[in-house]
């Protein structure tokens, strides 16, 4: 069944077409003015036949992101990745380790939960617009924005899209 998913997966260019990746970039950096965290979103239509051979879970996949797309590279170690894969209907988040200790799995569920309840209700851009907003209300709260005004972006803000 997981095979004939990923072989008429929908696209992700068609989900999630050029403005709405532009309307996803603007919110990520208007909500990375309220914190010192780094918020990057990407989206997968399937897996490569190699990884779904092998059985590669979504999280796995969006660890791969993770790591592929350096969000662990931030000076504060405070990246997240906000991940969907289409074909599995799944959505991972993946938070650097400087996160791990402030914020607990079960917030991070909370919010793959409230983005699966919109992604059923909602356009998938609104969808995902909602979670960067959580993301970001999440983050301000234990990454207050620097006082003097010298936050960095250190990650692109524009969502990735694989396959």
């Amino acid at each position: 069944m997981r095979w004939l998913r990923h072989f008429f997966a929908p696209s992700a260019h068609a989900a999630f077409p050029e403005t709405s990746l532009d309307r996803i970039a603007h919110a990520i950096a208007e909500g990375e003015r309220l914190h010192g965290g780094q918020v990057m979103f990407a989206v997968e239509s399937d897996l490569p036949l190699a990884l779904l051979w092998k059985g590669t879970s979504a999280r796995e996949r969006a660890e791969h992101a993770f790591a592929v797309l350096r969000t662990w590279d931030t000076e504060a170690n405070n990246g997240v990745l906000i991940y969907l894969l289409l074909a599995d209907h799944a959505i991972e988040i993946v938070a650097d380790r400087g996160l791990q200790a402030r914020v607990d799995a079960a917030q991070w569920q909370l919010i793959c939960d409230h983005l699966r309840q919109q992604l059923n209700g909602n356009s998938q851009e609104a969808a995902v617009l909602a979670a960067v907003e959580e993301v970001s209300q999440l983050l301000a709260a234990h990454f207050p924005p620097d006082p003097a005004g010298r936050q960095r972006n250190e990650l692109p803000d524009r969502p990735q899209v694989f396959g």
